[in-house]
């Protein structure tokens, strides 16, 4: 495929720009948060899947302390299949994980179910096929203050089809991408760390999401950008995907989703 190369700075990228992802919570009635981004590296042999489900409180603006959750049921049904996977909290508090083998597979919608104080939440969602990275190097390009790193990410974008990718570059730095000006294309980007230590290493993936999630994404990071510091005027709530069937109007927080994954280890030099 013919290959074409573009700077982080060019408009027609369509990738959001640069933000460590911190959502904090303004202060008010606490609210269930659902962390529930299922990833399956299908890229890797054996295909391994990540499908933690994290439970936790919304925090006051000021507290740094984030409350989990551990008195609730938890499980995801295949509804194709009718098929319910049941998951229970594992040594770490607020972390659930199956109890028996799951990998969700292409076109079957899967349900998660969140019970917890009488109340029942739920989500829907598909897995969504990624890519892989086809090489990741350290570029020499600075940007405004001169302690940026630049990391060029190259990939093959999926063909005859829209997609929409999360890139998730470690230290909760992400940027979310579609294909408009790439389809079916060999693309390259770059990307910059601000400030980072010397021989870091970072984990760097692609993951593939829908329109909704991506759309969702770049709200979470134009939240951040906003934020503001100590000062700043508090977020507002941020609603995903995940519904509460008993009380509407105490929706919780967070996603569900199911990402097809790839992830490249790579050490960043200074």
């Amino acid at each position: 495929m013919k290959k074409i190369s573009y700077i982080l700075l060019s408009l027609l990228l369509c990738i959001s720009c640069e933000e460590v992802v911190h959502v904090d919570i303004p202060e008010g009635k606490p609210r269930l948060v659902i962390d529930a981004s299922f990833e399956i590296y299908k890229h890797e042999t054996p295909v391994t899947v990540d499908p933690t489900v994290k439970l936790t409180l919304s925090a006051p603006f000021f507290d740094s302390t984030i409350p989990a959750v551990s008195d609730a049921t938890v499980f995801v049904t295949d509804i194709n299949n009718n098929i319910t996977y049941p998951f229970a909290e594992s040594t770490e508090a607020g972390i659930f994980l199956p109890t028996t083998s799951f990998t969700p597979v292409i076109d079957t919608e899967y349900e998660l179910t969140v019970i917890y104080k009488e109340e029942t939440y739920t989500a829907i969602a598909k897995r969504i096929p990624a890519p892989k990275i086809d090489t990741i190097v350290q570029g020499d390009k600075i940007l405004l203050d001169g302690d940026e790193t630049e990391v060029i990410i190259t990939f093959t974008d999926i063909p005859d089809q829209d997609d929409f990718y999360l890139f998730d570059f470690d230290m909760n730095l992400f940027l979310a991408s579609e294909d408009r000006f790439y389809q079916g294309e060999t693309f390259s980007f770059s990307y910059f760390y601000e400030d980072m230590e010397e021989d870091k290493d970072v984990t760097i993936k692609i993951l593939g999401v829908n329109k909704q999630y991506y759309n969702y994404m770049n709200l979470v990071i134009d939240q951040s950008d906003a934020d503001g510091g100590p000062f700043g005027t508090p977020p507002v709530l941020l609603r995903g995907n995940i519904i509460n069937n008993t009380t509407a109007d105490n929706y919780p927080l967070g996603y569900f989703s199911i990402s097809e994954t790839d992830r490249v280890p790579f050490t960043i030099k200074k």
